[in-house]
């Protein structure tokens, strides 16, 4: 149960539904209705594929590339640290966020569903790592299985965010978006230091 609720934080932290949905509802701001929901089931199930990809492949692509599971939880950690501390500082990370030529990009678009919405903003590098540093941690069959339930949960939960996010737009607006962002880059700071921890402390009994 501590994994799954340690698993639910980070995911929920780097995907952060309430953030993506405020962007969202700033970028289509005067679109249709109708679309805008278009957009968000489309983004949602592109991202969720990826995801879903990623987590079921996540140990093979590890074995593939000759990557240990501790090597990667360090790794892994220090990617999420970064983004958990651009988070705190409400700053728009490369891990999440798009560069200033794809945002204008983005902007002559009718459809933002796939780009940059579905990756980077949902399917984004931090989203994938910790997908797969949840595979790494799942060895057994009842673990991989909740695992898999905590990615669904979090991806329903995007899905409902994105659908309400002119209401969350109004509700919460820059500054609570920013507070919710900040409180949950505190958390994932933690537990990707808690990462780390795991992955050296692992690579020494390895050694030894």
């Amino acid at each position: 149960m501590e994994l799954m609720v340690s698993t639910f934080i980070v995911l929920f932290s780097v995907i952060d539904p309430v953030g993506v949905a405020w962007m969202f509802a700033s970028m289509v701001h005067g679109v249709e209705i109708k679309q805008q929901r278009r957009m968000a089931v489309n983004a949602t199930v592109l991202s969720s594929v990826i995801l879903i990809i990623f987590f079921f492949t996540g140990t093979v692509l590890l074995d593939w590339f000759g990557i240990t599971i501790p090597a990667f939880r360090i790794a892994g950690g220090a990617l999420l640290l970064l983004l958990s501390v651009e988070m705190v500082f409400a700053r728009q990370s490369g891990l999440r966020s798009t560069t200033s030529g794809e945002q204008q990009e983005a902007e002559t678009r009718q459809d933002i569903s796939v780009f940059p919405l579905a990756f980077p903003l949902l399917a984004g590098p931090g989203a994938l790592t910790t997908v797969l540093l949840m595979t790494s941690s799942s060895q057994d069959t009842v673990v991989f299985w909740q695992m898999f339930a905590v990615l669904c949960l979090v991806l329903i939960i995007t899905l409902i965010s994105l659908l309400s996010a002119p209401l969350l737009s109004r509700m919460l607006g820059e500054t609570g978006a920013n507070m919710i962002s900040r409180i949950l880059g505190l958390l994932l700071a933690a537990l990707a230091v808690q990462y780390i921890i795991d992955g050296i402390k692992t690579s020494f009994n390895l050694v030894s």
